[in-house]
Formats: C-alpha cells, structure tokens, sequence
C-alpha cells in the first residue's frame, strides 16, 4: 500500500503532482541534507559534544604543547539510560561501517564497468554501471546519517577520550569533513550527469569524475584507518601519549597500510556481493524474459567482482594478522590463541558459505551455455575437494568437555580429527578451496568459447601441469613442514603455499586472457539459470556481513582492556572483552539491521521504475 500511495502522500505536501522518479529523487535529497546538517553542525560546533573541563583533563599531567594521554575516571563515561555505551556505539559503527564499505565500493567496479562500455561500444555495460550507481544512491544517504550519528554518539558518551584523539588528530579531522563535502558533491554530479555526457568527448569528462570520486572515497577510507589503527598500535607519540611527530608520523603506523590493503580489496567483494542481491532480488521479481535475462547478466557480472576480489583476500588478511604480531606478540596471541581462537572457527563456517555458494551459483550458471557439457565431469571433483576441505577447516583443535569425557575420548584431542584442528591441516584447506573456486570460475569463463589459437593444446596441458604442482607443492608444505618440523618453518610454508595459490590464479588470467583472443564465441541464453542459483546470490552478501562484523570484533578485541594500546586504559564498566555468546548476539543485530536497510535500498532502488497508471484510462 505504501508503495502505491508514497507518490499520492508527496504531491499532496508539495501541492502538485509528482512522478515516481521525482519522489525517489526528493527523499534522496533530504536524506542526504539531514546528513550534511550532522556533520556540518559536527565540524563547526564542536562545543557541543564536549565541555571546556573535559578537555583540561588532557592537559592535566603534561604541557600544553604536548599534552598526555588524560587518566579516565568514571565521571568520563556517560551513559544513555539502562544501555550499555558500548553496545549502543558497536551497533551503530557497525551499520555505518557496513554501508560505508558499500558505497565506497560500488564506485570502484561501476567506473571500470563504464570504461568497458566505452571500449566495446556496448551499450548494456553503461546501463548497467548507471543501474548500480542508482542502488547506492540511497546508501550514501545512510551512510552520512548513520556517521552523523556515530559521531554524536561517541562525542556525548565518551567525552574526554574523543577530546584527546582530536587533539592527536587535530585539523585532520577538518580536513575529513572536506574530504565528506566534496566526495558529496562529485558523486551526485557523476551520478545525475550520466545521460547528459554520455557519447562522445563528454563520456571522458563523466569518466574522470569516476575516477575523481574514487580518489576522494579511497582517500576517506585511508584517513578513517588510520584512526583505527592509532588505536591499535600508536605511533607519532610518546609512552605518555604525548604526540612528537606529525599527521603524517601518527597515521603511518605499523598497521595502516595492511588494514588499507585488506578494506580495500575486501569492500568490493561486498559491494559486488550486495549488488548481486540486487540483480537475484530483480530477476525473482521479473515480469518477461528480457528483463530475466539483463539481470541474471546483472547477477553474473556482480558475482564476477565478488569472487575476483574475495581470493585475495584471505591473503591480504594473513597479511593483517603478520603485521599485529610483528608489533605485539600478546595481540597476536590474544587474537588467535586466546578467547577470540574459537571465532576463527565461525569465520571458517562463513568464509566455507561464501565459497561454496560461489561455486554452486557459478555451477548453475554453466547451464546457460552450450559449450559447459565438457566440464561437468569435474564439477563433482571440485564439490569433494571443497566439503572435505571445509570439514578439515571447521575442526577444532581443542573441545570443552567433562572429565568423563575426556576419558571416554582418550586425551582432550580426538586420536584421528586432532591433527586436523591445527594451523597446517587448515592452511591446505583453505588454499585447495581457494584453488577450487579459481578452477570453477575458469570453466565457467571457457564454457562459452571455442579456442582456436594454434597453440590451445599447449596452453591448456601447461595450465594442468600448473594445478597439479602448485596442488602438491600446497600438500607437501603442509604436511611436511606443518607436522615433522619446528614452528619457524611452519610459519614459512605457509608463505609458501599463498604464493603457489597466487600463481595458479595470476597465471590462469594470463593464459587464458592470451587464449581467448580470435575465440569463437557460443550463444549463452541469459535468464535460464535456475532459482536455485539465484539464491547463491542472497547467501553471499549474509555470510559476507556477517563476517564482516565477527572480524571487526576480533579486530577491537584485540586491544583488550585499552581505548588507545598501552597509552590510554579504558576504565569503564565495559572494560573486557565481551563474552563469545554477547558478541553474537551484538553481531547478529547488527547483520539483521543493515540486512532490512539493505531491503529498504533495494525498494526505493526499484520504486524509480514504477510507474503508476493514470486513474482515468
């Protein structure tokens, strides 16, 4: 009903009728100008937040030039009625993080689709970017709001320790705001220029602003790293927390650059994880064929980007994970051997989901082309060696039992599954699933094509010889090194087996990159996927959130007891690691929240397209 009288409602308030499109367009606007006035009122009215007392406890026990990190009390705590401080920032941070990373990310791949669109001359490549974009134009909205709101929430609840990362940051946090204003302004010019340069010289200015507002989004993400990051492992000030270099010295800390690395490539999995929801969500609903077939195109080309980012990025976290440990053992082990251990068992549940629903919607979609007959064969290879690997990623190392069941089982350690509960069992897992999930998305890009380069026999035995070495060379190191050597070397296997993974991957877009020139290309009949497949596509933004929220979890945890690593103590009541249990429940509110936000997206995404009848024809 809603749907239907949301127009109707809105030309009554403007006092003329107004379309669909008009209406969508108006909501944008003063979602987004609410926003603005958040911020806005954030940057220029910072008194608000914070009382002129609050800020002398930073400079209490050090100069003014170089103020100390100020010794919180409980008066520096404030709280909202009965809710826990912390549970109400960690919902709130969450969501906006989570729509953070959407439409931060959806930028990237939409500029790269249009440059295509550009080259090819197709013109589906276009309409397709210009339909993404208008999925995360309300986003942005969100996005802004649920920032604005954060900020007020941590200015008002945790006064003095806001004052003192101002006074590190200083007029970098202006400059944010900058940043805020102008990615604004350049995303709604790209966005509402499409049509009007879209052919010609014109399409290279519309392509710049891509590229421009790009620049400015990554630029946000990085600043609001290293925020995170002088969190985790400060540097640019002393053991007092008294700062001694400058911005530059205080956002390059040993962190930044890997947390950098594993949002960036880790936003665009998500981002083409929910636009791929978009396109299932579309396609369900599709009332022709056509419209089936353009987003099951959609759907694929947006699972395309969710599995090309996501293989990296288990690396990119190993990467992560190195450098914590590099800069503190007691993080390292924190996070990885002490209460936060049984997480990464979760994570292995969800990063398993993500795959095999990849691999199944990839599966489905072979159907759509005649040429897919000659490697359905392998598909069942490909099934066993992803489910025995998930199983051997999934088990535990150790398992809380009683003392009689201790005895039943022989030791703490189940005789024949105990070794697979360690490090070497689970890093050959993962590196056979990811090495999986590359060979299905290879068969899937060669189900349409018919090479016909000379050399085609060559390439596809050196592209064989390449898998079954790397796939020894990722067994051997595990077991070999993982269970008959000391710990150093287990370490550097490990590097090991992630270069050999890389390879296959790196070597695979190559070859076949070079193969596919001159091929002959088979008819593929879009919107003949089934709906089984088309599910897959809603399991991979859910798993991805989720994990999304139990990894920044572990990542805050790690600081334990501190707001800033050894420089400030956090002194509130909430100053523990929460409980497993808690933090799930945590997580799952905040998966469930943006989930019904992302609905909300979808709906508002969708209500442009609707067009209502006229009441007299």
């Amino acid at each position: 009903m809603l749907h239907n009288r949301l127009p109707q409602i809105v030309s009554k308030m403007a006092g003329y009728p107004l379309s669909n499109n008009q209406v969508v367009t108006l909501s944008q606007t003063v979602l987004t100008l609410l926003a603005l006035l958040l911020m806005m009122s954030l940057v220029l009215t910072p008194d608000i937040a914070w009382s002129s007392s609050d800020i002398a406890k930073v400079t209490e026990t050090a100069t003014i030039d170089h103020p100390a990190a100020p010794v919180l009390g409980p008066k520096d705590y404030r709280q909202i009625g009965s809710i826990s401080s912390r549970s109400f920032v960690w919902v709130i941070a969450q969501l906006h993080l989570f729509l953070a990373a959407f439409v931060l990310a959806v930028p990237l791949f939409v500029t790269v689709i249009e440059w295509i669109g550009v080259k090819t001359g197709d013109q589906r490549y276009d309409d397709m970017a210009h339909e993404f974009m208008k999925v995360s134009m309300t986003a942005y909205s969100l996005t802004a709001l649920f920032g604005g709101t954060l900020a007020f929430s941590l200015f008002l609840l945790y006064p003095t320790f806001m004052a003192y990362m101002m006074t590190v940051f200083g007029n970098q946090v202006l400059v944010y705001a900058l940043l805020f204003f102008m990615e604004s302004g350049v995303l709604y010019v790209y966005y509402y220029s499409w049509y009007a340069l879209r052919y010609g010289n014109k399409k290279y200015v519309h392509l710049s602003l891509g590229v421009l507002l790009n620049g400015v989004g990554t630029t946000l993400l990085f600043v609001a790293n290293a925020w995170a990051t002088f969190m985790m492992a400060p540097s640019g000030v002393d053991d007092t927390g008294a700062v001694t270099g400058g911005i530059w010295d205080i956002m390059r800390g040993p962190l930044w650059n890997p947390l950098n690395l594993h949002r960036f490539v880790a936003n665009i999995a998500f981002g083409g994880a929910v636009v791929g929801a978009y396109a299932g969500y579309k396609m369900l609903s599709a009332k022709t064929m056509a419209q089936r077939a353009h987003y099951d195109w959609m759907g694929y080309t947006a699972n395309f980007i969710a599995v090309l980012a996501f293989l990296p990025l288990p690396f990119a976290g190993y990467y992560l994970m190195a450098e914590i440990y590099a800069y503190s053992q007691q993080m390292g082990i924190t996070a990885m051997g002490g209460i936060l251990a049984w997480l990464f068992i979760v994570q292995a549940v969800l990063i398993g989901t993500i795959l095999l629903s990849a691999n199944y919607y990839l599966w489905n979609g072979m159907a759509r082309c005649e040429g897919a007959k000659r490697y359905m064969g392998l598909i069942k290879y490909i099934a066993v060696t992803l489910i025995v690997s998930f199983l051997i990623w999934v088990t535990p190392h150790t398992l809380i039992l009683s003392a009689k069941e201790i005895a039943t089982l022989g030791g703490s350690h189940h005789p024949w599954l105990g070794p697979f509960g360690i490090m070497p069992a689970k890093n050959i897992a993962v590196n056979l699933m990811l090495i999986g999930t590359f060979l299905s998305f290879q068969l899937y890009r060669r189900s349409d094509k018919v090479i016909t380069v000379p050399w085609a026999g060559f390439g596809n035995a050196l592209m064989v010889a390449i898998y079954l070495v790397a796939i020894a060379n990722v067994i051997f190191l595990g077991v070999y090194y993982g269970y008959f050597t000391n710990t150093v070397y287990k370490v550097g296997s490990s590097v090991a087996q992630v270069v050999s993974t890389l390879i296959v991957i790196i070597s695979g877009v190559v070859i076949d990159s070079m193969m596919f020139k001159g091929a002959k290309i088979l008819p593929v009949k879009w919107g003949y996927i089934s709906n089984r497949g088309v599910y897959a596509l809603f399991a991979l933004p859910i798993a991805f959130t989720w994990l999304m929220a139990l990894m920044g979890y572990v990542r805050s945890s790690v600081r334990t007891h501190w707001h800033v690593y050894t420089i400030m103590k956090d002194n509130s009541v909430d100053n523990f690691i929460p409980n497993i249990g808690h933090a799930g429940n945590m997580m799952t509110i905040a998966t469930i929240s943006f989930l019904l936000l992302v609905l909300f997206i979808f709906w508002v995404a969708s209500l442009g397209d609707t067009k209502q009848a006229h009441p007299n024809k």
